[in-house]
Protein backbone atom coordinates (compact mmCIF):
# COMPACT_ATOMS: atom_id res chain seq x y z
CA UNK A 1 0.00 0.00 0.00
CA UNK A 2 0.99 3.63 -0.42
CA UNK A 3 2.95 4.52 2.72
CA UNK A 4 1.04 3.82 5.93
CA UNK A 5 -2.27 5.08 4.59
CA UNK A 6 -5.30 2.81 5.06
CA UNK A 7 -6.31 1.16 1.81
CA UNK A 8 -9.00 3.00 -0.17
CA UNK A 9 -10.09 1.65 -3.54
CA UNK A 10 -12.80 2.66 -5.96
CA UNK A 11 -14.95 1.63 -8.90
CA UNK A 12 -15.79 4.46 -11.30
CA UNK A 13 -18.27 3.55 -14.06
CA UNK A 14 -19.65 5.99 -16.60
CA UNK A 15 -23.47 6.10 -16.67
CA UNK A 16 -23.78 5.60 -20.41
CA UNK A 17 -25.73 2.38 -20.03
CA UNK A 18 -26.26 -0.60 -17.69
CA UNK A 19 -23.57 -2.60 -15.98
CA UNK A 20 -22.32 -5.34 -18.33
CA UNK A 21 -19.93 -8.30 -18.13
CA UNK A 22 -16.87 -6.25 -19.05
CA UNK A 23 -17.45 -3.59 -16.42
CA UNK A 24 -18.28 -6.26 -13.83
CA UNK A 25 -14.75 -7.64 -14.24
CA UNK A 26 -13.28 -4.28 -13.20
CA UNK A 27 -15.83 -3.85 -10.41
CA UNK A 28 -15.13 -7.30 -9.01
CA UNK A 29 -11.35 -6.91 -9.15
CA UNK A 30 -11.46 -3.55 -7.38
CA UNK A 31 -13.88 -4.86 -4.76
CA UNK A 32 -11.84 -7.99 -4.02
CA UNK A 33 -8.62 -5.99 -3.77
CA UNK A 34 -10.17 -3.62 -1.23
CA UNK A 35 -11.55 -6.45 0.85
CA UNK A 36 -8.37 -8.56 1.01
CA UNK A 37 -6.45 -5.46 2.11
CA UNK A 38 -8.99 -4.69 4.83
CA UNK A 39 -9.81 -1.41 3.09
CA UNK A 40 -12.72 0.67 1.93
CA UNK A 41 -14.32 0.41 -1.53
CA UNK A 42 -15.88 3.58 -2.88
CA UNK A 43 -18.18 4.14 -5.83
CA UNK A 44 -17.83 7.11 -8.18
CA UNK A 45 -20.10 8.00 -11.09
CA UNK A 46 -17.91 9.38 -13.89
CA UNK A 47 -20.44 11.50 -15.75
CA UNK A 48 -18.16 14.44 -16.54
CA UNK A 49 -18.97 13.84 -20.23
CA UNK A 50 -22.63 14.71 -19.88
CA UNK A 51 -23.24 14.12 -23.60
CA UNK A 52 -22.89 10.37 -22.99
CA UNK A 53 -25.00 10.18 -19.83
CA UNK A 54 -28.13 8.03 -20.06
CA UNK A 55 -30.94 9.04 -17.73
CA UNK A 56 -31.32 6.53 -14.89
CA UNK A 57 -28.14 4.61 -15.75
CA UNK A 58 -26.29 5.65 -12.59
CA UNK A 59 -29.12 4.43 -10.39
CA UNK A 60 -29.31 1.18 -12.36
CA UNK A 61 -25.56 0.58 -11.95
CA UNK A 62 -25.73 1.15 -8.19
CA UNK A 63 -28.72 -1.19 -7.92
CA UNK A 64 -26.97 -3.86 -10.01
CA UNK A 65 -23.88 -3.76 -7.80
CA UNK A 66 -26.06 -4.03 -4.70
CA UNK A 67 -27.79 -7.08 -6.20
CA UNK A 68 -24.32 -8.64 -6.52
CA UNK A 69 -23.44 -7.84 -2.87
CA UNK A 70 -21.17 -4.91 -3.70
CA UNK A 71 -21.96 -1.76 -1.73
CA UNK A 72 -19.99 1.46 -1.48
CA UNK A 73 -18.33 2.09 1.86
CA UNK A 74 -19.02 5.81 1.62
CA UNK A 75 -21.09 8.41 -0.21
CA UNK A 76 -21.25 8.00 -3.98
CA UNK A 77 -19.25 10.77 -5.66
CA UNK A 78 -20.77 12.25 -8.85
CA UNK A 79 -18.41 14.10 -11.18
CA UNK A 80 -21.00 16.42 -12.76
CA UNK A 81 -21.52 18.02 -9.33
CA UNK A 82 -17.83 18.84 -8.88
CA UNK A 83 -17.02 21.34 -11.60
CA UNK A 84 -15.83 23.94 -9.12
CA UNK A 85 -13.23 21.49 -7.79
CA UNK A 86 -11.88 20.91 -11.28
CA UNK A 87 -11.72 24.65 -11.89
CA UNK A 88 -9.79 25.08 -8.64
CA UNK A 89 -7.27 22.44 -9.75
CA UNK A 90 -6.89 24.18 -13.10
CA UNK A 91 -6.22 27.46 -11.30
CA UNK A 92 -3.59 25.76 -9.16
CA UNK A 93 -1.73 24.66 -12.31
CA UNK A 94 -1.23 28.27 -13.35
CA UNK A 95 0.86 28.81 -16.49
CA UNK A 96 1.31 25.06 -16.99
CA UNK A 97 -2.21 25.10 -18.45
CA UNK A 98 -2.62 27.05 -21.68
CA UNK A 99 -5.30 27.64 -24.33
CA UNK A 100 -5.06 25.76 -27.61
CA UNK A 101 -6.81 26.71 -30.86
CA UNK A 102 -6.01 23.55 -32.83
CA UNK A 103 -8.72 21.32 -34.25
CA UNK A 104 -8.39 17.54 -34.23
CA UNK A 105 -7.81 17.60 -37.97
CA UNK A 106 -5.01 20.12 -37.65
CA UNK A 107 -3.32 17.99 -35.00
CA UNK A 108 -3.71 14.85 -37.11
CA UNK A 109 -2.37 16.66 -40.19
CA UNK A 110 0.77 17.65 -38.28
CA UNK A 111 1.87 14.01 -38.63
CA UNK A 112 3.88 14.01 -35.41
CA UNK A 113 2.63 10.51 -34.73
CA UNK A 114 -0.08 8.49 -33.05
CA UNK A 115 -0.21 7.58 -29.37
CA UNK A 116 -0.84 4.02 -28.23
CA UNK A 117 -4.46 4.89 -27.47
CA UNK A 118 -5.00 5.95 -31.09
CA UNK A 119 -5.01 9.72 -30.53
CA UNK A 120 -2.73 11.99 -32.54
CA UNK A 121 0.28 13.24 -30.57
CA UNK A 122 -0.01 16.98 -30.00
CA UNK A 123 2.81 18.91 -31.76
CA UNK A 124 2.88 21.87 -29.35
CA UNK A 125 1.51 24.39 -31.84
CA UNK A 126 -0.03 26.74 -29.27
CA UNK A 127 2.58 26.38 -26.52
CA UNK A 128 3.82 29.94 -27.00
CA UNK A 129 0.46 31.55 -27.62
CA UNK A 130 -2.41 31.37 -30.07
CA UNK A 131 -1.65 32.17 -33.69
CA UNK A 132 -3.23 35.36 -35.10
CA UNK A 133 -6.88 34.77 -35.88
CA UNK A 134 -7.09 31.65 -33.72
CA UNK A 135 -9.47 31.35 -30.78
CA UNK A 136 -9.09 28.98 -27.87
CA UNK A 137 -10.82 25.63 -28.28
CA UNK A 138 -9.30 23.54 -25.52
CA UNK A 139 -7.08 23.89 -22.48
CA UNK A 140 -3.88 21.82 -22.44
CA UNK A 141 -1.30 20.89 -19.84
CA UNK A 142 2.34 21.50 -20.75
CA UNK A 143 4.55 18.43 -20.30
CA UNK A 144 8.35 18.54 -19.99
CA UNK A 145 10.38 18.63 -23.18
CA UNK A 146 11.92 15.35 -24.33
CA UNK A 147 14.85 14.38 -22.16
CA UNK A 148 14.01 16.82 -19.35
CA UNK A 149 13.40 15.77 -15.76
CA UNK A 150 9.94 14.30 -15.27
CA UNK A 151 9.30 13.73 -18.97
CA UNK A 152 9.56 9.95 -18.61
CA UNK A 153 7.07 8.47 -16.16
CA UNK A 154 7.81 5.04 -14.73
CA UNK A 155 5.47 3.02 -12.53
CA UNK A 156 4.91 -0.54 -11.42
CA UNK A 157 1.61 -2.10 -12.41
CA UNK A 158 0.58 -4.84 -9.99
CA UNK A 159 -0.80 -7.02 -12.81
CA UNK A 160 1.34 -6.04 -15.80
CA UNK A 161 4.67 -5.24 -14.17
CA UNK A 162 7.02 -2.29 -14.92
CA UNK A 163 5.60 0.41 -17.20
CA UNK A 164 7.17 3.51 -18.76
CA UNK A 165 5.97 6.33 -20.99
CA UNK A 166 7.69 9.36 -22.52
CA UNK A 167 5.12 12.14 -22.26
CA UNK A 168 6.68 14.48 -24.83
CA UNK A 169 7.12 11.94 -27.62
CA UNK A 170 4.28 9.51 -26.89
CA UNK A 171 1.50 11.91 -25.82
CA UNK A 172 2.37 15.59 -26.02
CA UNK A 173 0.64 18.35 -24.08
CA UNK A 174 -2.73 16.84 -23.19
CA UNK A 175 -6.24 18.22 -22.81
CA UNK A 176 -7.59 19.41 -19.45
CA UNK A 177 -10.76 21.04 -20.79
CA UNK A 178 -12.44 20.01 -23.99
CA UNK A 179 -13.71 22.12 -26.86
CA UNK A 180 -17.31 21.58 -25.68
CA UNK A 181 -16.44 23.09 -22.30
CA UNK A 182 -16.48 19.87 -20.29
CA UNK A 183 -13.50 19.06 -18.09
CA UNK A 184 -11.42 16.22 -19.46
CA UNK A 185 -11.28 12.77 -17.89
CA UNK A 186 -7.59 13.09 -17.02
CA UNK A 187 -8.12 16.11 -14.77
CA UNK A 188 -11.36 14.92 -13.21
CA UNK A 189 -10.08 11.47 -12.25
CA UNK A 190 -6.91 12.85 -10.67
CA UNK A 191 -8.81 15.38 -8.56
CA UNK A 192 -11.42 12.81 -7.57
CA UNK A 193 -8.89 10.17 -6.54
CA UNK A 194 -7.07 12.72 -4.38
CA UNK A 195 -10.26 14.03 -2.77
CA UNK A 196 -11.49 10.50 -2.03
CA UNK A 197 -8.11 9.53 -0.58
CA UNK A 198 -7.70 6.67 -3.06
CA UNK A 199 -4.54 4.66 -2.39
CA UNK A 200 -5.09 1.91 -4.98
CA UNK A 201 -6.60 2.11 -8.47
CA UNK A 202 -7.82 -1.18 -9.93
CA UNK A 203 -9.34 -0.77 -13.40
CA UNK A 204 -9.37 -2.07 -16.98
CA UNK A 205 -6.25 -2.24 -19.13
CA UNK A 206 -7.84 0.17 -21.64
CA UNK A 207 -6.87 2.93 -19.19
CA UNK A 208 -3.24 1.88 -18.86
CA UNK A 209 -2.13 4.48 -21.40
CA UNK A 210 -3.69 7.26 -19.29
CA UNK A 211 -1.76 6.38 -16.16
CA UNK A 212 1.48 8.24 -16.92
CA UNK A 213 -0.46 11.42 -17.69
CA UNK A 214 -2.36 11.07 -14.44
CA UNK A 215 0.82 10.50 -12.43
CA UNK A 216 2.38 13.61 -13.98
CA UNK A 217 -0.74 15.64 -13.19
CA UNK A 218 -0.72 14.33 -9.61
CA UNK A 219 2.86 15.56 -9.26
CA UNK A 220 2.02 18.99 -10.64
CA UNK A 221 -0.88 19.32 -8.18
CA UNK A 222 1.07 17.95 -5.21
CA UNK A 223 -1.16 14.88 -4.86
CA UNK A 224 0.03 11.43 -3.75
CA UNK A 225 0.25 8.73 -6.42
CA UNK A 226 -1.81 5.58 -5.85
CA UNK A 227 -0.69 2.08 -6.70
CA UNK A 228 -2.13 0.79 -9.98
CA UNK A 229 -3.44 -2.56 -11.17
CA UNK A 230 -4.89 -2.90 -14.68
CA UNK A 231 -6.91 -6.03 -15.37
CA UNK A 232 -7.27 -7.56 -18.87
CA UNK A 233 -10.28 -6.60 -20.97
CA UNK A 234 -13.09 -8.98 -21.79
CA UNK A 235 -13.57 -9.18 -25.56
CA UNK A 236 -16.58 -10.02 -27.73
CA UNK A 237 -16.59 -12.45 -30.65
CA UNK A 238 -15.35 -9.70 -33.00
CA UNK A 239 -12.28 -9.05 -30.86
CA UNK A 240 -13.65 -5.77 -29.53
CA UNK A 241 -13.70 -4.98 -25.83
CA UNK A 242 -17.01 -5.47 -24.06
CA UNK A 243 -18.51 -1.99 -23.89
CA UNK A 244 -21.81 -0.21 -24.18
CA UNK A 245 -20.66 1.32 -27.48
CA UNK A 246 -20.10 -2.19 -28.87
CA UNK A 247 -23.52 -3.42 -27.80
CA UNK A 248 -22.63 -5.27 -24.60
CA UNK A 249 -25.80 -6.50 -22.94
CA UNK A 250 -26.84 -5.72 -19.38
CA UNK A 251 -26.08 -8.31 -16.71
CA UNK A 252 -28.72 -10.93 -16.04
CA UNK A 253 -29.43 -10.08 -12.40
CA UNK A 254 -31.84 -13.01 -12.17
CA UNK A 255 -28.67 -15.14 -12.13
CA UNK A 256 -26.26 -13.17 -9.94
CA UNK A 257 -24.09 -16.15 -8.98
CA UNK A 258 -23.52 -17.08 -12.63
CA UNK A 259 -22.60 -13.50 -13.54
CA UNK A 260 -20.14 -13.28 -10.65
CA UNK A 261 -18.58 -16.63 -11.51
CA UNK A 262 -18.09 -15.64 -15.13
CA UNK A 263 -16.27 -12.46 -14.08
CA UNK A 264 -14.19 -14.33 -11.51
CA UNK A 265 -13.25 -16.99 -14.04
CA UNK A 266 -12.06 -14.32 -16.46
CA UNK A 267 -9.79 -13.00 -13.68
CA UNK A 268 -8.35 -16.48 -13.21
CA UNK A 269 -10.20 -17.24 -9.97
CA UNK A 270 -11.67 -20.71 -9.47
CA UNK A 271 -15.10 -20.33 -7.87
CA UNK A 272 -16.83 -23.18 -9.71
CA UNK A 273 -17.50 -25.10 -6.52
CA UNK A 274 -19.58 -22.29 -5.05
CA UNK A 275 -23.20 -23.26 -4.58
CA UNK A 276 -24.33 -19.85 -3.39
CA UNK A 277 -23.05 -16.29 -3.19
CA UNK A 278 -21.63 -16.67 0.31
CA UNK A 279 -19.47 -19.54 -0.90
CA UNK A 280 -18.56 -17.58 -4.02
CA UNK A 281 -17.24 -14.64 -2.05
CA UNK A 282 -15.21 -16.91 0.24
CA UNK A 283 -13.55 -18.62 -2.74
CA UNK A 284 -13.05 -15.40 -4.73
CA UNK A 285 -11.47 -13.59 -1.78
CA UNK A 286 -9.16 -16.51 -1.05
CA UNK A 287 -8.07 -16.67 -4.69
CA UNK A 288 -7.42 -12.94 -4.94
CA UNK A 289 -5.56 -12.84 -1.63
CA UNK A 290 -3.27 -15.63 -2.81
CA UNK A 291 -2.25 -13.60 -5.86
CA UNK A 292 -2.57 -9.95 -4.83
CA UNK A 293 -2.95 -9.90 -1.07
CA UNK A 294 -0.69 -8.08 1.41
CA UNK A 295 2.93 -9.20 1.41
Amino acid sequence: MTGASPYIGRFAPSPSGPLHAGSLVAALASFLDARVHGGRWLLRIEDIDETRTVAGAAEDIIAALAALDMHSDGPVLVQSRRKERYQAARDQLGALAYPCGCSRKEIADSRVGTASDGAAIYPGTCRNGLAPGKTARTLRLRVPDAGRDGERVDFEDRWLGPQSQHLATEVGDFVLQRADGFWAYQLAVVVDDADQGVTDVVRGADLLDSTARQIYLQRMLGYPTPRYLHVPLMMNESGEKFSKQNGAQALDLAQPLEELQRAAGFLGLDTGAAGDRAAFWALALAGWEKRFGPR
